[in-house]
């Protein structure tokens, strides 16, 4: 058993090694290429330049423009594990995925509808715990503590484990029998909770799980926007007699927002598409606890409905190009007037 592991590992490594090569000499190809014409016969004076964009510019055409060209072309058909080798392709049969994401159950029972208002559900309780949390415990370590370091430190490691085995300790965590949350209840008195078969508990064992993912990623960015916001406003405010709630609304908020909408923005995305939590959380497929990413999974590789799934996931990258242009006219920030002693103080 130890040898056919180990030539596992070691075959896995040869054919990583052999990708790795075939791109580097691939990439080297292309810069000789791309050298001799701009460099020797058109001596052009953004030679340099070009080479170090081209092989960025083609991993962004194959990883990027391919696939989503490609999911829209299959958008178009009714390909599907019936239909594999010789699948339809027509405005007829794209309006027909479209029309069956809204009118047929993307899963067995559950609708697209029901689906999408408990995505917007979790976006929402997500994103918001992230950033409440995520701003209390930033400003708790932005001041003077001892072991501050040690802290931040601490606060990085959920969000530096790898989701997979994040996930699936927590899903340990809420066995109905072994797990620490049930016997912790049991402890003080209480019932232990069917966190994996119940529908509402499973919910809010994947709002547990993701919050205590997300918000140490949020901490930082905030905590790096607090560290950035000069002493000089808050001493003004001390000249203004403003108080505590009145320097975090007018100030701290303010500043924070150039850190904290693209932040959020990420989070949305992120939270939006979570595939891991959901998908390991629910162990027992539950779909009234599938979101819409685990959805489009299902109707792709467990029911094989390829062109749906394609305009399934169009719709989806619909929604969240809506949601994130409306968030972000929403809060573009302006500038902070500062009163007459705010502004000779800070000067």
């Amino acid at each position: 058993m130890p040898s056919f592991s180990l030539k596992v590992i070691l075959s896995s490594l040869g054919q990583v090694g052999s990708t790795i090569l075939v791109i580097a000499v691939a990439t080297a190809m292309i810069e000789v290429v791309l050298y001799l014409i701009f460099g020797k016969l058109l001596n052009h004076k953004y030679t340099l330049p070009i080479m170090l964009l081209a092989p960025a510019a083609i991993g962004l055409l194959l990883l990027i423009v391919y696939p989503i060209a490609f999911e829209i072309r299959l958008s178009f058909s009714n390909m599907s594990l019936r239909h594999f080798r010789n699948p339809t392709y027509g405005l007829a049969q794209a309006a027909k995925n479209f029309k069956n994401l809204f009118t047929e159950p993307v899963l067995k029972q559950q609708y697209f509808f029901p689906v999408f208002l408990r995505t917007v559900l979790w976006t929402v309780v997500q994103v918001t715990s992230h950033v409440t949390l995520g701003l209390g415990i930033a400003m708790l370590l932005n001041r003077p503590m001892k072991l501050r370091g040690l802290y931040r430190a601490l606060l990085i490691v959920p969000w530096a484990l790898p989701p997979v085995v994040a996930g699936l300790a927590w899903r340990g965590e809420f066995h109905f029998e072994y797990g620490f949350l049930n016997i912790m209840l049991q402890n003080i008195g209480l019932s232990p909770i069917q966190w994996k078969s119940n529908p509402f508990w499973n919910f809010v064992a994947m709002n547990i799980t993701n919050t205590w993912l997300g918000v140490p990623f949020m901490s930082v960015i905030l905590l790096g926007g607090l560290q950035s916001i000069p002493n000089t406003f808050y001493e003004a405010a001390d000249i203004d007699g403003a108080g505590g709630f009145h320097r975090f609304r007018n100030i701290t908020l303010p500043l924070l927002k150039p850190v904290m909408t693209p932040a959020v923005a990420l989070g949305i995305i992120w939270t939006f598409n979570n595939f891991n939590v959901p998908y390991f959380i629910n162990e027992f497929e539950l779909e009234t606890s599938d979101l819409l990413v685990t959805a489009l999974f299902r109707a792709a590789f467990e029911y094989n409905r390829y062109g749906f799934s394609a305009a399934f996931a169009l719709v989806i990258l619909f929604i969240l190009f809506v949601l994130i242009v409306t968030y972000v006219r929403l809060t573009q920030f302006k500038s902070i007037e500062l009163s007459p002693k705010r502004k000779e103080a800070a000067s």
